[in-house]
């Protein structure tokens, strides 16, 4: 036994054991009489969830009452909560917020235990016909009708390790229990036999849909209404981001931005005026450089105290969204969710 594989085997053990007992009906997972579409990863953090989850409630919502449930990863509220477009990410959530702020005519709610939260979701007088569970694949308590599993082209599962020597938080066995599997953060073109390799090393049925999608970057938008747009036509841009993988938009930046300084936060960064402090010496020795963030660190920027005048007419961020790679992508995935909805 390499030493790896030492380490890891406690960890693997537990969650070999814990699919088992689901699989064999020793535990107990729950349907409901809506369908249930679950948006997850095996990998931790930086595949792309909300952008995704944001694709399925445009598709949606026209026809649809949708609603969205979400953990609200390191909000200071507990139980179920509803989110308003006046929450604050210490509230409900950083990407929860961000979805209710972009679709503020869905419901988008909170809750740590799904299975509560599906219930209570379903008791409000706007009963919803379909519920986005994101980031809900290890809760085998929950039967959704479709899970969709996403994975991250540059992070390919076969080449990753349970934590803590990877990023794989479960079992890579367990992509076969995805409907679909979308491979998100792609090069704009990817050759029929990559595809097809893909498909192969991740030993995926007949029946189990596989999708190659890529991030689409949006024109930036103020994070203030003070916010003065004179600022995106600066070359030189001081990016700073909390997110688990800003490598994608520093590339993105690198096309158009002569001069691209970067600084980073962890993952869901609550930032405090000190943060904001050195943000804003930075700006005032660079006075004509954009001040550039991501959407979910933007939605935790809203509410902080103290900002001043000079960092909020400066601030921008660029809206992120995912876009298939071909028209036959985007209108092969537009068919398998109508057909399961």
């Amino acid at each position: 036994m390499r030493l790896s594989q030492f380490i890891l085997f406690p960890y693997w053990l537990t969650l070999h054991l814990r699919h088992r007992a689901y699989d064999r009906g020793l535990l107990r997972s729950r349907k409901w009489d809506v369908p249930v579409i679950c948006v997850g990863n095996i990998a931790a953090g930086g595949t792309g969830k909300t952008p995704v989850t944001e694709l399925l409630c445009s598709l949606l919502k026209e026809d649809k009452r949708v609603a969205v449930l979400s953990r609200g990863y390191r909000r200071r509220s507990t139980g179920f909560r509803t989110v308003s477009v006046d929450s604050t990410a210490d509230e409900v959530g950083d990407e929860p917020l961000q979805i209710k702020r972009k679709y503020p005519e869905i419901t988008v709610a909170v809750d740590r235990r799904r299975a509560r939260g599906i219930d209570r979701l379903l008791s409000l007088d706007e009963r919803p016909d379909v519920i986005l569970l994101d980031d809900g694949f290890q809760h085998r308590s929950i039967r959704p009708k479709v899970n969709i599993l996403l994975s991250s082209w540059s992070r390919p599962l076969w080449k990753d390790e349970l934590l803590p020597l990877g990023r794989l938080r479960d079992l890579p066995s367990q992509v076969a229990r995805a409907d679909a599997l979308i491979i998100t953060k792609c090069p704009a073109y990817v050759e029929e036999i990559r595809r097809d390799e893909i498909r192969r090393r991740l030993h995926l049925r007949e029946d189990q849909e596989l999708f190659f999608a890529t991030l689409c970057y949006q024109r930036m938008k103020a994070v203030f209404a003070e916010g003065d747009p004179r600022y995106t036509y600066s070359k030189r841009v001081f990016l700073f981001s909390g997110i688990a993988n800003p490598k994608p938009l520093q590339l993105y930046l690198y096309k158009d931005f002569d001069q691209v300084r970067h600084r980073t936060f962890g993952d869901h960064h609550r930032f405090t005026r000190a943060d904001i402090r050195s943000i804003e010496r930075f700006s005032r020795r660079n006075p004509t450089s954009l001040l550039l963030t991501t959407e979910k660190d933007a939605c935790r920027l809203l509410h902080v105290q103290g900002i001043s005048p000079w960092v909020k007419e400066r601030l921008f961020y660029i809206p992120v969204s995912t876009c298939f790679i071909d028209e036959d992508e985007a209108e092969r995935f537009s068919a398998f969710i109508r057909k399961n909805v």
